[in-house]
């Protein structure tokens, strides 16, 4: 079925307040949003708009320098961490219209020095705080997904081991109107939890819900929450990971920010125990290093969630 996009002025987008997930009705509020739709923009989150403007200016800067400077840091050509444009795959992709900064950032032993860019100076400062600053949110919102399912609240949390991986990717998508481009095409993340941050002036992510496309309206201090596909298979299908979406702007140039969560890449994730039962039955396998699991069902063009289906 061919899918709309609809009018964002026309959709009322969900907003969830974190700092109120200790009262029941917030907490449930949490619980149907991600039920339905696994996105919502986040206020209450404690971080300061000044903060969360630094930290878009400071990609803005890198992304500003020239080529030259910017290729210092560029990826190789099979792998995702560093600078670079869309990775391809094959000789019939259409290419995404977007470059990209991708780091490991945690455990701190695993970053790859000589891929973070020492210009701008304050770059690897900012991200270490920001990064950490974003983790707590994650942590607060996967023990409050754990409550509203009635779950003790690490059951999430501590699937993904002693050394949990948080990974930032600084996107830039520049201005673009070639019919049939996307800034990215449509997909699911690999996390459990992607925390984004958006351009506070244009306006491109999309999600899919109910077969229509709808865009994410812009709140400046807002940060956009949206389920990846292991949420998904740790709540047995409770919780929804939404297919998404970056359309491009045909005049303007947009920013953004995104924090992944990851296990242990050898932790083995599954449905938790108390969510199986006979009247719900398992629905998913477990799967070991599910980012690239989806990755390579994504370049298949096949749906990741539906390949771990049972």
């Amino acid at each position: 079925m061919a899918c709309e996009t609809e009018n964002a002025d026309s959709v009322t987008f969900p907003v969830v307040d974190i700092s109120l997930l200790s009262s029941e009705d917030e907490l449930q509020k949490l619980k149907s949003v991600i039920s339905s739709c696994g996105c919502f923009q986040a206020v209450g989150h404690g971080i300061s708009i000044d903060y969360l403007d630094k930290v878009r200016e400071v990609a803005q800067q890198f992304f500003a320098l020239p080529v030259e400077e910017k290729q210092k840091y560029s990826r190789a050509s099979n792998e995702a961490e560093g600078y670079g444009d869309d990775l391809v795959v094959n000789e019939n992709q259409v290419k995404d219209c977007c470059y990209r900064l991708f780091l490991k950032v945690l455990p701190e032993d695993q970053r790859r020095m000589n891929l973070w860019p020492e210009n701008p100076a304050d770059l690897s400062e900012t991200l270490h705080e920001y990064t950490l600053k974003i983790r707590s949110v994650m942590n607060d919102l996967s023990k409050a997904m754990a409550r509203s399912l009635k779950l003790e609240e690490n059951s999430f949390l501590d699937q993904f081991g002693d050394r949990p991986v948080l990974e930032v990717r600084f996107n830039f998508y520049p201005a673009c109107s070639r019919a049939g481009v996307f800034g990215a095409k449509p997909h699911l993340d690999r996390s459990a939890i992607t925390v984004l941050l958006q351009d506070k002036e244009v306006e491109g992510l999309q999600i899919l819900k109910d077969g229509m496309w709808h865009t994410v309206p812009i709140i400046p201090h807002a940060l956009v929450i949206n389920l990846g596909g292991l949420m998904q298979v740790m709540t047995n299908g409770m919780f929804k990971s939404p297919l998404h979406r970056v359309s491009t702007n045909a005049n303007k140039l947009r920013m953004s920010i995104a924090v992944f969560d990851e296990p242990e890449a050898e932790k083995e994730i599954g449905p938790v125990d108390h969510l199986v039962s006979h009247t719900r039955p398992r629905l998913y396998r477990s799967v070991r290093n599910f980012a690239a699991f989806n990755y390579e069902c994504f370049q298949k063009g096949k749906d990741s969630l539906e390949e771990l289906r049972i």
